[in-house]
């Protein structure tokens, strides 16, 4: 195949761009790539396949059309208090449970009705929830006529999710201590909330320094770098090899070891990792612990643990640091609702971060006490999650706070459904969906990965130049460093085969790394991607022995 029609230098100048943007440049030169010549219907035979963003392609069915047979009981509830053409009124509490197991009854065709009947009596069961009482707030909730109150997160709901997130992200064995949640707009805004409450509660200033273990899903690199933080940030690498040229994605212990300086204030992590989509080991977590107990007790501890489901057993850091870690949950990935924004930000009720904020200046606490002052006579006794909540509206609209309820009440059937029968087995089915594609891609594309059984295989990242020197040693590694720019590989994919992949380089990984998701697309295109990336790497090593010739 010819070399990229782009030239080094301009690639050069898109390797700034955030691999979500590059990203864009390439589905352009698939989309040529997959255009007829002109006058010649019928002549590329160019198949674009986008593996460069996480958004998977299945939906979990199951809750989706519970939460709609709720919605038709929503109304019935609406209706009985009040009907004037399409006028209704509020749903009442009392005998609502009552009117609930009716309505199951006179519609058991109704789609949805016999798994939302299950996770109402699976929550009354498991919680010991009063039924009228949470019967009424699924209703009034999935009817949305009441702002949200408690504007956190509703009273059921979190008691639900927080019974999820046991089972899910603690292995079914929590801290002992209650887990506050506050609802937010998917994983994204928990993210965009918790630095800005940091900041603006003094537990982080301009200039701070923080850790970051990567590679790391890129808003976290971006994110510091902002004029708002311009933070200094210290890389915990995962640079850990099996063997020459296959990459164990693991982080050392000198690396880790480097959160043991108290100046770094905070670390963030995905765990399972993005894009090597591997959950920390005991080893790391054993690590982390000591450092923080021995030598670095107030270190703030952010954990974006989205694709723990997919990893049996798995267990957030959080769980073995409760009172350093702010946990952010989202429900897009393992339930294919990315357009729904559903997330969760989690912490311990016996925390570091109230303990500083309470050991701040004088002055420091009345500049907190005067922008918290509205809310409360006492506004020193608001906890630090609570002041997340003002934060994400200003403080001034803190009264009108909250998570939109309909996308709470699709929280807690999500929730309920991975507590039954039904829930496990789609969680088994999804697991084996992103392995059975994993395996089709290194079918492909030939290459070597470490073998782990904290693997989540919801992306892989593969390191090029890493298989160079596996494949034919140094020399062609060097041909490559010295020739093309480490993203080449990715332009010569997108325009000649139409396959766009992102660099893994933009992650804060290796340069001549890849990104390849396989939550995507149909199985067979990732055998396809496989054949695709192999044959440039082909291509590469021809160019490479013909300059030696």
């Amino acid at each position: 195949m010819p070399k990229s029609s782009i030239s080094r230098e301009q690639i050069h100048e898109y390797s700034q761009l955030s691999p979500f943007e590059l990203k864009n440049v390439f589905i352009d030169l698939a989309h040529r790539a997959q255009a007829d010549k002109p006058g010649q219907k019928g002549t590329s035979s160019v198949q674009m396949l986008n593996a460069g963003r996480g958004n998977p392609n299945w939906v979990a069915t199951g809750p989706r059309e519970a939460f709609h047979a709720l919605g038709y009981f929503a109304l019935s509830e609406s209706r009985r208090v009040w009907t004037a053409d399409n006028l209704g009124g509020m749903p009442e509490p009392a005998g609502s449970g009552e009117r609930f197991d009716t309505f199951v009854r006179r519609h058991p065709d109704l789609p949805g009705v016999e798994l939302l009947e299950k996770c109402v009596a699976h929550a009354v069961e498991r919680f010991g929830f009063d039924k009228d009482a949470f019967v009424h707030e699924l209703t009034d909730s999935s009817i949305g006529d009441n702002y949200p109150v408690p504007d956190r997160i509703l009273t059921h709901t979190e008691q639900i999710i927080r019974g999820y997130l046991a089972d899910e992200m603690f292995d079914k064995k929590p801290p002992a201590d209650n887990l506050s949640l506050f609802a937010t707009e998917g994983g994204t805004a928990a993210m965009c909330y918790i630095f800005d409450s940091l900041m603006k509660n003094g537990l982080l200033k301009k200039g701070d320094r923080i850790a970051l273990m990567v590679p790391v899903f890129t808003p976290y690199i971006e994110i510091p770098e902002l004029d708002t933080y311009e933070f200094d940030v210290t890389y915990i690498e995962a640079n850990k090899f099996v063997e020459t040229g296959v990459r164990e994605w693991r982080y050392p212990e000198e690396e880790v070891a480097k959160l043991a300086d108290p100046e770094i204030k905070l670390l963030c992590l995905v765990n399972p990792s993005n894009p090597p989509s591997l959950a920390l080991s005991r080893r790391v977590v054993d690590q982390i612990k000591s450092i923080v107990a021995e030598a670095n007790p107030n270190l703030v501890i952010v954990t974006d643990d989205v694709y723990g489901t997919f990893v049996p057993g798995f267990r957030s850091i959080a769980a073995d640091l409760p009172r350093n870690t702010l946990l952010v949950y989202s429900y897009s990935k393992h339930y294919g609702c990315t357009g729904w924004r559903l997330g969760v930000i989690g912490l311990h009720d016996d925390n570091v971060l109230d303990e500083m904020i309470a050991a701040l200046p004088r002055a420091e606490k009345d500049r907190l006490d005067k922008r918290y002052g509205t809310l409360t006579l006492e506004p020193e006794k608001i906890r630090f999650i609570d002041r997340l909540v003002a934060d994400s509206r200003q403080v001034a609209l803190n009264h009108t706070a909250g998570h939109s309820l309909p996308q709470q009440m699709m929280m807690v059937l999500f929730s309920l459904f991975d507590m039954l029968e039904e829930g496990q087995a789609y969680k088994e089915k999804i697991r084996a969906i992103v392995r059975q594609r994993l395996d089709l891609l290194l079918e492909g594309v030939q290459m070597k990965i470490s073998d782990d059984d904290k693997r989540a295989a919801y992306y892989i990242e593969l390191d090029l130049l890493a298989e160079a020197e596996l494949e034919f040693g140094t020399d062609f590694a060097a041909f490559l460093e010295k020739n093309y720019e480490p993203i080449d590989p990715l332009f010569r994919l997108a325009e000649q085969t139409g396959v766009v992949l992102l660099n893994g380089g933009g992650f804060e990984g290796p340069q001549w790394s890849v990104r390849v998701s396989l939550a995507n697309l149909d199985d067979l295109d990732y055998l396809k991607i496989g054949h695709h990336l192999r044959r440039i790497f082909n291509d590469y090593a021809q160019e490479w022995r013909a300059s030696k010739a």
